[in-house]
C-alpha cells in the first residue's frame, strides 16, 4: 500500500481518486507545525502541499518521500535544494488554475478603472451622482496591458484581454517573439521596456533571487500616470513599501495585490491603509471550480508518479 500525506484539506472530488485506487491509502494532515510534520511525515511516501513549507529540516527526517505534489503552481514554499539533491520529484497543478486567475485580474483591472467600490459607497451613504466629476474611470477598450510571464495564465489573460479590445505586450525572456506573435501580442526585451508604455501590468512570474524586488521604487516611477499594477503571481515580486510610496506621490493610478511579502500581511504594514489599491487573501485561484481541478490534478500527479504514466510538463525542472 503506497502511504499518501495530504498537508492540509483539499476538495473531496480529488481525494475520490484515492478512494478508488486499491493501491493507495492517505491521510489529511491538518497541523502544519514543523514538530507534527517531523514525527508524522516520516511514515508516507508521497505528500501533497498547499501554502504549508516543506524545510530541509522537516524533509530530513521522511526517507521515503518520493514526490511532492503542489495543489498550485508556486513552489517557494519548498526547499528545493534538498530535494534536488534527494532526487525527490515536485509536480505542480499546471493546468487547472489559468482560467480562474486571468479572470480575478480582470477583476481587478475593471474594479479599479470603473471606481466600482468608490462609486458603490456613494450610493451607500446617499452621495448619489455628488461627486461624479471628480472620480476617475477609464475604459480598456485601446489601452496596453504589459503581461510579465507568459505561461497558462498568461496566455489565458491574452485572450480575455483581447475580448475587451486592449493590446498585449509580453516581458518572457525565456519565450521567443514568433511564439508571443503567435498569441497576438508583441514581446518587449526588458521589463523597463515594456513598463513604459503600459497601461496596465499584470505580473505572472516566479518569486526567486532575480524577480524579488523586481517591481521597486525606481521601476515604478519609469511608468506612466494612470498605470495600474496587478500581482497576482508572488508577494516580494513587488516591494511593497516603494509601492505604497509611489501610490502615495500619485506615480501610477492603483493597484491590486491578492499576494503579499508575509502572509497574511501585519497589521502595521502600511499597504493596508492606502486606498489606491484593492486586496485579495491570496485567493486569485480559488474559485469553486478551480478548487475541484486542482485537487483532481494534484491527486492525479501522485498516482501518475507511482504509476509511471506522469506528463513531463507538470513536473518542475530543478
Amino acid at each position: 500500500m503506497i502511504k499518501i500525506a495530504i498537508i492540509e484539506e483539499i476538495d473531496k472530488e480529488g481525494l475520490k481518486l484515492f478512494d478508488n485506487n486499491p493501491k493507495f491509502s492517505y491521510e489529511i494532515i491538518k497541523d502544519t507545525s514543523e514538530k507534527n510534520l517531523i514525527r508524522v511525515l516520516p511514515n508516507f511516501d508521497g505528500c501533497s502541499l498547499r501554502i504549508s513549507k516543506l524545510t530541509s529540516k522537516i524533509m530530513s527526517f521522511c526517507k521515503n518521500l518520493k514526490v511532492i505534489s503542489r495543489h498550485g503552481v508556486g513552489y517557494d514554499n519548498i526547499d528545493l535544494n534538498y530535494i534536488r539533491q534527494n532526487n525527490i520529484t515536485l509536480t505542480i497543478t499546471a493546468t487547472a488554475n489559468a482560467t480562474a486567475v486571468s479572470e480575478h485580474v480582470l477583476y481587478m483591472i475593471l474594479t479599479l478603472s470603473k471606481a466600482k467600490l468608490t462609486y458603490d459607497n456613494e450610493v451607500r451613504i446617499g452621495a448619489f451622482k455628488k461627486n461624479m466629476t471628480s472620480i476617475k474611470t477609464f475604459e480598456l477598450m485601446g489601452k496596453e496591458i504589459l503581461i510579465a510571464g507568459m505561461g497558462r495564465i498568461g496566455k489565458s489573460l491574452i485572450k480575455k484581454c483581447h475580448g475587451f479590445d486592449m493590446s498585449v505586450v509580453v516581458y518572457d525572456p525565456f519565450l521567443d517573439e514568433q511564439l508571443i506573435k503567435s498569441f497576438g501580442a508583441r514581446k518587449v526585451e526588458t521589463i523597463e521596456e515594456g513598463v513604459k508604455s503600459a497601461d496596465f501590468i499584470s505580473i505572472h512570474m516566479p518569486l526567486n533571487s532575480k524577480t524579488k524586488n523586481l517591481f521597486n521604487y525606481e521601476l515604478i516611477k519609469k511608468m506612466k500616470k494612470n498605470c495600474i499594477i496587478i500581482n497576482t503571481a508572488r508577494g516580494g515580486i513587488v516591494n511593497e513599501s516603494d509601492l505604497n510610496k509611489a501610490l502615495n506621490e500619485d506615480l501610477i493610478f492603483g493597484a491590486g495585490l491578492d499576494v503579499f511579502e508575509k502572509e497574511p500581511p501585519s497589521a502595521d504594514n502600511l499597504i493596508l491603509k492606502n486606498n489606491k489599491l484593492i486586496m485579495s487573501p491570496h485567493i486569485s485561484a480559488l474559485t469553486d471550480e478551480c478548487k475541484i481541478r486542482m485537487a483532481k490534478e494534484t491527486v492525479k500527479n501522485i498516482i501518475d508518479f507511482f504509476e509511471n504514466k506522469l506528463d513531463k510538463s507538470v513536473i518542475v525542472k530543478l
